[in-house]
Protein backbone atom coordinates (compact mmCIF):
# COMPACT_ATOMS: atom_id res chain seq x y z
CA UNK A 1 0.00 0.00 0.00
CA UNK A 2 3.05 2.47 0.65
CA UNK A 3 4.38 2.05 -2.81
CA UNK A 4 0.49 2.64 -4.17
CA UNK A 5 0.48 5.82 -2.12
CA UNK A 6 4.48 6.98 -3.10
CA UNK A 7 3.38 6.09 -7.18
CA UNK A 8 0.54 8.35 -7.26
CA UNK A 9 2.62 11.35 -5.43
CA UNK A 10 5.29 11.02 -7.80
CA UNK A 11 2.50 11.09 -10.48
CA UNK A 12 0.65 13.94 -8.99
CA UNK A 13 4.02 15.85 -8.80
CA UNK A 14 4.30 14.90 -12.81
CA UNK A 15 1.14 16.42 -13.84
CA UNK A 16 0.74 19.57 -12.28
CA UNK A 17 3.04 21.51 -14.13
CA UNK A 18 1.03 20.31 -16.89
CA UNK A 19 -2.36 21.28 -15.80
CA UNK A 20 -0.98 24.78 -15.17
CA UNK A 21 0.83 25.32 -18.10
CA UNK A 22 -2.01 27.11 -19.64
CA UNK A 23 -1.02 30.57 -17.08
CA UNK A 24 -4.76 30.54 -16.22
CA UNK A 25 -5.99 30.97 -19.49
CA UNK A 26 -8.14 27.26 -19.75
CA UNK A 27 -11.92 27.54 -18.94
CA UNK A 28 -13.79 24.39 -16.96
CA UNK A 29 -14.30 22.20 -20.05
CA UNK A 30 -10.52 22.96 -20.91
CA UNK A 31 -10.90 25.32 -23.81
CA UNK A 32 -8.04 27.27 -25.09
CA UNK A 33 -9.92 29.15 -28.07
CA UNK A 34 -10.72 32.85 -29.32
CA UNK A 35 -14.07 33.39 -31.37
CA UNK A 36 -13.13 36.00 -34.26
CA UNK A 37 -16.48 36.60 -36.17
CA UNK A 38 -16.13 39.79 -38.85
CA UNK A 39 -18.00 40.64 -41.84
CA UNK A 40 -16.97 38.72 -45.46
CA UNK A 41 -13.27 38.73 -45.83
CA UNK A 42 -13.53 40.28 -49.74
CA UNK A 43 -13.41 43.28 -48.25
CA UNK A 44 -9.62 43.94 -47.72
CA UNK A 45 -10.58 45.73 -44.13
CA UNK A 46 -12.33 43.13 -42.62
CA UNK A 47 -9.93 40.79 -43.21
CA UNK A 48 -7.48 42.69 -42.05
CA UNK A 49 -9.49 42.98 -38.99
CA UNK A 50 -9.78 38.58 -38.88
CA UNK A 51 -6.21 37.81 -39.69
CA UNK A 52 -4.69 40.39 -36.97
CA UNK A 53 -6.95 39.25 -34.38
CA UNK A 54 -5.99 35.69 -35.22
CA UNK A 55 -2.38 35.72 -36.04
CA UNK A 56 -1.83 38.01 -32.67
CA UNK A 57 -3.95 35.52 -30.93
CA UNK A 58 -2.09 32.15 -32.36
CA UNK A 59 1.04 34.59 -30.90
CA UNK A 60 -0.26 34.50 -26.98
CA UNK A 61 -0.92 30.98 -26.95
CA UNK A 62 -4.37 30.36 -28.09
CA UNK A 63 -6.41 28.13 -30.60
CA UNK A 64 -8.88 30.55 -32.79
CA UNK A 65 -11.83 30.25 -34.84
CA UNK A 66 -12.38 32.51 -37.30
CA UNK A 67 -16.04 32.48 -39.26
CA UNK A 68 -17.52 35.27 -41.42
CA UNK A 69 -21.52 36.67 -41.00
CA UNK A 70 -21.68 38.51 -43.95
CA UNK A 71 -22.98 41.02 -42.09
CA UNK A 72 -25.99 38.38 -41.58
CA UNK A 73 -27.24 38.90 -38.13
CA UNK A 74 -28.69 35.54 -38.02
CA UNK A 75 -25.60 33.77 -38.98
CA UNK A 76 -23.83 35.91 -37.04
CA UNK A 77 -25.97 35.28 -33.80
CA UNK A 78 -25.50 30.80 -35.02
CA UNK A 79 -21.66 31.94 -34.75
CA UNK A 80 -22.21 32.91 -30.87
CA UNK A 81 -23.83 30.08 -30.36
CA UNK A 82 -20.95 27.94 -31.77
CA UNK A 83 -18.78 29.80 -29.65
CA UNK A 84 -20.48 28.85 -26.62
CA UNK A 85 -20.73 25.42 -27.05
CA UNK A 86 -17.20 25.21 -28.11
CA UNK A 87 -17.04 26.80 -24.04
CA UNK A 88 -14.46 29.63 -26.01
CA UNK A 89 -12.73 31.69 -23.47
CA UNK A 90 -13.63 35.27 -25.31
CA UNK A 91 -15.25 36.57 -28.87
CA UNK A 92 -13.74 39.07 -31.13
CA UNK A 93 -16.50 40.40 -32.96
CA UNK A 94 -16.62 43.21 -35.84
CA UNK A 95 -20.41 43.24 -35.96
CA UNK A 96 -23.57 42.65 -37.99
CA UNK A 97 -25.46 45.39 -36.20
CA UNK A 98 -25.72 48.07 -33.88
CA UNK A 99 -29.11 46.96 -32.49
CA UNK A 100 -29.24 43.26 -33.78
CA UNK A 101 -25.66 42.24 -32.17
CA UNK A 102 -26.82 43.05 -29.21
CA UNK A 103 -29.02 39.86 -28.04
CA UNK A 104 -26.35 37.72 -29.32
CA UNK A 105 -23.30 39.32 -27.02
CA UNK A 106 -25.63 39.64 -23.96
CA UNK A 107 -26.20 35.24 -24.59
CA UNK A 108 -22.50 34.84 -24.54
CA UNK A 109 -22.25 37.07 -21.48
CA UNK A 110 -24.73 34.83 -19.59
CA UNK A 111 -22.69 32.08 -20.46
CA UNK A 112 -19.29 33.52 -19.05
CA UNK A 113 -17.89 34.19 -22.25
CA UNK A 114 -16.92 38.29 -22.69
CA UNK A 115 -17.47 39.72 -26.07
CA UNK A 116 -14.58 42.20 -27.57
CA UNK A 117 -15.87 44.94 -29.97
CA UNK A 118 -13.76 45.97 -32.89
CA UNK A 119 -14.54 48.70 -35.93
CA UNK A 120 -18.58 48.95 -34.81
CA UNK A 121 -20.13 49.83 -31.72
CA UNK A 122 -23.46 48.51 -30.48
CA UNK A 123 -26.41 50.54 -29.18
CA UNK A 124 -25.80 49.35 -25.38
CA UNK A 125 -23.42 49.89 -23.06
CA UNK A 126 -22.41 47.25 -19.98
CA UNK A 127 -22.80 43.94 -22.44
CA UNK A 128 -19.35 43.39 -24.09
CA UNK A 129 -16.25 44.13 -22.41
CA UNK A 130 -14.36 46.42 -25.19
CA UNK A 131 -15.84 48.41 -27.52
CA UNK A 132 -12.30 48.96 -29.47
CA UNK A 133 -13.51 51.64 -32.72
CA UNK A 134 -11.84 54.25 -34.84
CA UNK A 135 -12.56 57.56 -34.09
CA UNK A 136 -15.11 57.89 -37.02
CA UNK A 137 -16.41 61.63 -36.57
CA UNK A 138 -12.89 62.85 -35.83
CA UNK A 139 -11.43 60.85 -39.21
CA UNK A 140 -14.13 61.47 -41.70
CA UNK A 141 -13.79 65.54 -40.39
CA UNK A 142 -10.11 65.48 -41.36
CA UNK A 143 -11.77 63.80 -44.59
CA UNK A 144 -14.32 66.24 -45.61
CA UNK A 145 -12.12 69.19 -44.55
CA UNK A 146 -9.50 67.79 -47.38
CA UNK A 147 -12.62 67.04 -49.91
CA UNK A 148 -13.61 70.79 -49.26
CA UNK A 149 -10.18 72.32 -50.07
CA UNK A 150 -10.14 70.02 -53.25
CA UNK A 151 -13.92 71.30 -54.38
CA UNK A 152 -12.01 75.25 -53.62
CA UNK A 153 -15.35 74.97 -51.24
CA UNK A 154 -17.40 75.23 -54.48
CA UNK A 155 -20.00 73.19 -56.60
CA UNK A 156 -21.92 70.62 -56.65
CA UNK A 157 -21.00 66.83 -54.95
CA UNK A 158 -22.13 63.65 -54.30
CA UNK A 159 -22.24 61.32 -51.06
CA UNK A 160 -22.42 57.56 -51.07
CA UNK A 161 -23.10 56.37 -47.64
CA UNK A 162 -22.82 52.70 -45.99
CA UNK A 163 -25.14 49.87 -44.45
CA UNK A 164 -28.21 52.25 -43.20
CA UNK A 165 -27.92 49.67 -40.22
CA UNK A 166 -24.31 50.24 -39.44
CA UNK A 167 -23.71 53.47 -37.06
CA UNK A 168 -20.06 54.18 -38.49
CA UNK A 169 -22.61 54.95 -41.95
CA UNK A 170 -24.29 57.42 -40.08
CA UNK A 171 -20.99 59.17 -37.63
CA UNK A 172 -19.20 59.36 -41.41
CA UNK A 173 -21.78 61.42 -42.72
CA UNK A 174 -22.71 63.13 -39.94
CA UNK A 175 -19.41 64.49 -39.85
CA UNK A 176 -19.06 65.25 -43.81
CA UNK A 177 -21.46 67.25 -43.81
CA UNK A 178 -20.95 69.00 -40.40
CA UNK A 179 -17.77 70.35 -42.10
CA UNK A 180 -19.62 70.60 -45.62
CA UNK A 181 -22.65 72.16 -44.58
CA UNK A 182 -20.91 75.01 -43.37
CA UNK A 183 -19.87 76.79 -47.00
CA UNK A 184 -23.32 77.96 -48.69
CA UNK A 185 -21.71 77.64 -51.70
CA UNK A 186 -21.19 73.50 -52.33
CA UNK A 187 -24.40 71.92 -52.76
CA UNK A 188 -25.03 68.13 -52.75
CA UNK A 189 -26.56 66.52 -55.74
CA UNK A 190 -27.06 63.25 -54.17
CA UNK A 191 -27.41 61.26 -51.32
CA UNK A 192 -27.05 57.04 -52.33
CA UNK A 193 -26.20 54.38 -50.04
CA UNK A 194 -24.12 51.64 -51.99
CA UNK A 195 -23.75 49.14 -48.31
CA UNK A 196 -20.32 49.54 -48.67
CA UNK A 197 -19.86 47.81 -52.06
CA UNK A 198 -17.74 48.22 -54.99
CA UNK A 199 -19.81 46.81 -57.46
CA UNK A 200 -23.09 48.39 -56.13
CA UNK A 201 -21.36 51.89 -56.02
CA UNK A 202 -20.07 51.62 -59.61
CA UNK A 203 -23.78 50.82 -60.48
CA UNK A 204 -25.34 53.63 -58.06
CA UNK A 205 -22.73 55.73 -59.32
CA UNK A 206 -23.38 55.62 -62.92
CA UNK A 207 -27.39 56.30 -62.63
CA UNK A 208 -25.99 59.20 -60.83
CA UNK A 209 -23.87 60.58 -63.37
CA UNK A 210 -26.65 60.10 -65.72
CA UNK A 211 -28.75 62.40 -64.17
CA UNK A 212 -25.77 65.06 -62.98
CA UNK A 213 -23.04 65.18 -65.49
CA UNK A 214 -21.95 68.82 -63.48
CA UNK A 215 -20.51 67.13 -60.62
CA UNK A 216 -17.57 68.39 -59.12
CA UNK A 217 -16.45 65.78 -56.25
CA UNK A 218 -17.52 62.29 -54.61
CA UNK A 219 -17.23 61.84 -51.19
CA UNK A 220 -17.38 58.10 -49.91
CA UNK A 221 -18.28 56.56 -46.44
CA UNK A 222 -15.69 53.84 -47.60
CA UNK A 223 -12.80 53.27 -49.93
CA UNK A 224 -14.76 50.24 -51.56
CA UNK A 225 -17.45 52.20 -52.30
CA UNK A 226 -14.96 55.31 -53.61
CA UNK A 227 -13.35 52.87 -55.58
CA UNK A 228 -16.21 51.64 -57.51
CA UNK A 229 -17.53 55.36 -57.55
CA UNK A 230 -13.92 55.91 -59.67
CA UNK A 231 -14.06 53.21 -62.12
CA UNK A 232 -17.59 54.52 -63.25
CA UNK A 233 -16.21 58.11 -63.30
CA UNK A 234 -13.12 56.90 -65.55
CA UNK A 235 -15.50 54.83 -67.72
CA UNK A 236 -17.87 57.90 -68.25
CA UNK A 237 -15.33 60.39 -68.56
CA UNK A 238 -15.21 62.01 -65.68
CA UNK A 239 -11.83 60.99 -63.78
CA UNK A 240 -11.29 64.71 -62.97
CA UNK A 241 -13.67 64.44 -60.41
CA UNK A 242 -12.50 64.45 -56.86
CA UNK A 243 -13.21 61.69 -55.18
CA UNK A 244 -12.66 60.71 -51.06
CA UNK A 245 -12.98 57.40 -49.66
CA UNK A 246 -12.51 56.29 -46.09
CA UNK A 247 -10.55 53.39 -44.55
CA UNK A 248 -6.99 53.30 -45.53
CA UNK A 249 -6.99 50.47 -48.11
CA UNK A 250 -3.95 49.38 -50.37
CA UNK A 251 -6.29 49.50 -53.06
CA UNK A 252 -7.03 53.30 -52.17
CA UNK A 253 -3.44 54.34 -51.69
CA UNK A 254 -2.35 52.78 -54.95
CA UNK A 255 -5.26 54.92 -56.80
CA UNK A 256 -4.15 57.70 -55.10
CA UNK A 257 -0.66 57.03 -55.95
CA UNK A 258 -2.31 56.71 -59.67
CA UNK A 259 -3.92 60.14 -59.15
CA UNK A 260 -7.22 59.35 -59.24
CA UNK A 261 -8.53 59.25 -55.49
CA UNK A 262 -7.34 62.02 -53.87
CA UNK A 263 -7.76 61.07 -50.37
CA UNK A 264 -8.83 58.19 -47.23
CA UNK A 265 -9.48 58.08 -43.98
CA UNK A 266 -7.17 55.60 -42.10
CA UNK A 267 -8.54 53.47 -40.13
CA UNK A 268 -6.12 51.88 -37.81
CA UNK A 269 -7.68 48.62 -37.56
CA UNK A 270 -4.89 46.08 -37.48
CA UNK A 271 -3.94 47.69 -34.39
CA UNK A 272 -7.50 47.94 -33.23
CA UNK A 273 -7.97 44.06 -33.71
CA UNK A 274 -4.51 43.38 -31.57
CA UNK A 275 -5.94 45.48 -29.19
CA UNK A 276 -8.95 43.52 -28.74
CA UNK A 277 -7.04 40.22 -28.38
CA UNK A 278 -4.60 41.89 -25.98
CA UNK A 279 -7.26 43.43 -23.93
CA UNK A 280 -8.88 39.76 -24.25
CA UNK A 281 -6.11 38.43 -22.71
CA UNK A 282 -6.10 40.31 -19.73
CA UNK A 283 -9.28 40.01 -19.09
CA UNK A 284 -9.04 36.07 -18.86
CA UNK A 285 -6.35 36.17 -16.88
CA UNK A 286 -7.00 39.03 -14.12
CA UNK A 287 -11.05 39.51 -14.80
CA UNK A 288 -10.24 43.02 -15.97
CA UNK A 289 -8.90 44.93 -18.57
CA UNK A 290 -7.79 48.11 -17.11
CA UNK A 291 -9.50 50.25 -19.85
CA UNK A 292 -13.05 51.82 -20.17
CA UNK A 293 -15.50 49.63 -22.16
CA UNK A 294 -15.28 51.90 -25.21
CA UNK A 295 -12.29 53.25 -26.63
CA UNK A 296 -11.81 55.42 -30.14
CA UNK A 297 -8.43 55.36 -32.06
CA UNK A 298 -7.91 58.00 -34.04
CA UNK A 299 -7.39 58.04 -37.87
CA UNK A 300 -5.12 59.81 -40.23
CA UNK A 301 -5.72 61.43 -43.20
CA UNK A 302 -3.90 59.56 -46.03
CA UNK A 303 -2.75 61.77 -49.50
CA UNK A 304 -0.40 62.12 -51.86
CA UNK A 305 2.19 63.27 -49.28
CA UNK A 306 1.84 60.34 -47.08
CA UNK A 307 0.41 57.32 -49.04
CA UNK A 308 3.56 55.39 -49.74
CA UNK A 309 4.10 55.07 -45.94
CA UNK A 310 0.59 53.19 -46.11
CA UNK A 311 0.75 49.34 -46.23
CA UNK A 312 -2.26 46.74 -45.08
CA UNK A 313 -3.91 49.72 -42.52
CA UNK A 314 -0.75 50.67 -41.26
CA UNK A 315 0.72 53.79 -41.69
CA UNK A 316 5.09 53.32 -41.23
Amino acid sequence: MKKTWVFFAVLLVLVMPLTFAAGGRQASGGSNLIVIITPGHDNPFFKTAADSSDAKAKAMGYQTKVYVHNDDANLQSQYFDLAIADKALAIVCDNAGADATIAAVQKAKNAGIPTFLIDREINATGVAVSQIVANNYQGAQQVGEFFVGLMGESGDFVELVGRETDTNAHVRSDAFNDVIGQYRNMRRVARQTANWDQAEAFRVMQSIIQANPGIKGVICGNDTMAMGAMAALINAGMGNVFVCGFDGSNDVRDSILRNEIKATGLQQIARIAELAVEQADRYIKTGSTGQPEKQLIDCTLITANNARNLDNFVLK
